[in-house]
């Protein structure tokens, strides 16, 4: 194990190296930014009052239309917002000096164009599945979008592999470590917890799992920001020495710890930009899942509420973490990861600090594990069908429970290689559709904002959703089992017994065939 372990290390080297994903993912942001006119800065105030502008923690019920703007940004941050707020930044400072925060903070930047890009390109190429609810991502835009099914399917693979299985396991074994060094609980106690918990929501569904994130994912941010903000108004005198240390160390990573931590700056970029990257998830392909379900009259509404969600992830929750590790002057060129954080918040606030941090990775890491598993099964649904949805389900609920006590340190490099892969598909997709999001940005201001009928979105002439695969018809007289009425939301209630779902979305006047006709000219046959 330790021999496949260095092998999955030194292949993670090179690919999130300086030469290989870290340019890709950093350069594809500074092309975005410049084709869209640094749309970050031009609509940020709009992007603030699209997501804080009369948004409520109690919206209405996800269905098979999809979610609320805010339950959809929601769901996106619940998977950005994880362990490595607080143990990434940690790791980052430690192996690039606090200049490293200075990097990520421009790796955030640029990257608030790619993850606007990317939530847009998810709302155009929404698809309907068998039972009439929406679903996006990825997948969708590379196979309908470039036309290249296998580079899809290829995707698909990786971000069920890396998320909904390696990376939920991860994130449980995050929790239950953190459990039994604060407040000695056995591990698989928590496994057993995280399991019925996870359970719980998983079979909910959509409207659960939107629900979870509107709710929970405030008021996790803001536990942490008021437990952070006492540490650092408690040592205010630091704070400029903080600011200070993270500019200077940006470009002599030495000067800005005296020595303590012996960073070059290439050290101090590679680490900023790489565990940035992996906080904010721009460019990953992940969050345009949960954007592309967001209801919205624009696609650019919803990109421009993924710009907030970037924003809390890295600006704010984020920071918090470097500034109270900087202001309490834990940071000593030894201790790293979680373990560092442990030690400033136990500075800051004494003995409850590391009950404080443990608290708070567990409500980071489960709303990781809920949106993650999401993610992945935006893609079962568009590779095998709704009939795989339960079988994936009850094997990410193993995942977890085994992740709780299994030493994983092999796990966590192939979650990072997996995630690496998931990368490239989706960035290639990204630069090849840049010009569709850039006009659809000039629609959205040339058109919408002006009151004229737009080309895209709710108010267009031809905003039809098609079907990903043929709908569900159910015989006359043919009832469903309780287990099958109930499984999750995500079977309609249908009222007509020989009509399919959402019959508005069907021709019933064609042939038999007309679907999967329509499929073929739309481009999303199943393969």
């Amino acid at each position: 194990m330790d021999f496949a372990t260095h092998i999955v290390q030194s292949v993670n080297g090179l690919l999130w190296g300086v030469y290989c994903l870290i340019p890709l993912l950093v350069g594809t942001g500074i092309y975005m930014t410049v084709k869209l006119r640094f749309v970050q800065i031009r609509k940020f105030g709009a992007a603030m009052k699209q997501v804080f502008g009369g948004f409520s923690i109690f919206g209405k019920a996800a269905d098979h239309s999809g979610m609320t703007s805010f339950q959809s940004l929601a769901t996106a941050i619940s998977a950005q917002v994880g362990t490595g707020n607080l143990a990434g930044v940690a790791t980052a400072m430690v192996m690039g000096g606090p200049g490293a925060i200075f990097w990520m903070w421009m790796a955030a930047f640029f990257g608030m164009a790619t993850i606007f890009s990317e939530a847009i390109l998810g709302q155009l190429f929404r698809a309907r599945d068998a039972h009439g609810h929406v679903m996006g991502g990825p997948a969708f835009y590379i196979s309908r979008g470039l036309g290249n099914k296998p580079l899809a399917a290829f995707f698909s693979v990786a971000i069920i592999i890396a998320l909904g299985f390696i990376g939920n396991m991860v994130q449980s074994n995050s929790i239950a470590d953190a459990f039994n060094h604060a407040f000695g609980i056995p591990s698989w106690v928590t496994g057993i917890g995280i399991f019925m918990a996870a359970g719980f929501i998983f079979i909910g569904g959509i409207r659960r799992i939107a629900s979870f994130a509107e709710k929970m994912v405030p008021v996790m941010a803001l536990v942490y920001i008021i437990g952070s903000c006492t540490i650092i108004f408690g040592n205010a005198d630091m704070i400029w020495p903080a600011l200070k240390s993270i500019i200077v160390g940006a470009f002599d990573p030495e000067a800005a710890t005296g020595g303590i931590i012996g960073a070059s700056i290439k050290e101090a970029i590679r680490y900023g930009v790489a565990r940035g990257l992996f906080s904010n998830e721009a460019g990953m392909g992940s969050t345009p899942h949960a954007h592309a379900l967001a209801r919205v009259q624009h696609p650019v509404q919803q990109g421009l509420a993924a710009i907030v969600g970037l924003t809390i992830d890295t600006f704010v929750v984020l920071n918090m973490t470097a500034f109270v590790i900087l202001c309490t002057g834990a940071l000593d060129g030894q201790t790293t990861g979680i373990t560092l954080t442990q030690r400033a918040f136990t500075l800051g606030l004494g003995a409850i600090g590391p009950a404080f941090v443990a608290i708070c990775l567990l409500f980071f890491a489960f709303t990781t594990i809920i949106g993650w598993y999401f993610f992945a099964e935006q893609n079962v649904k568009y590779l095998f069908g709704l009939r795989w949805v339960q079988s994936y389900r009850v094997l990410v609920l193993c995942f977890l429970m085994a992740g709780s006590f299994l030493h994983v340190s092999f796990v966590w490099e192939l979650a990072d290689f997996f995630n690496g892969l998931m990368v490239i598909p989706n960035v290639i997709a990204l630069l090849a559709l840049s010009k569709l999001v850039a006009k659809a940005l000039d629609d959205y201001e040339g058109k919408f904002l002006l009151g004229e009928t737009p080309e895209y979105g709710a108010l267009s002439p031809n905003n039809e959703i098609p079907y990903a695969e043929p709908p569900v018809r159910r015989k006359k007289g043919q009832r469903r089992s309780i287990f099958r009425r109930r499984r999750d939301e995500d079977v309609c209630d249908v009222r007509s017994d020989e009509a399919p779902l959402h019959e508005e979305d069907v021709d019933s006047d064609k042939d038999p065939f007309s679907v999967d006709r329509r499929l073929k000219e739309d481009g999303i046959d199943r393969f």
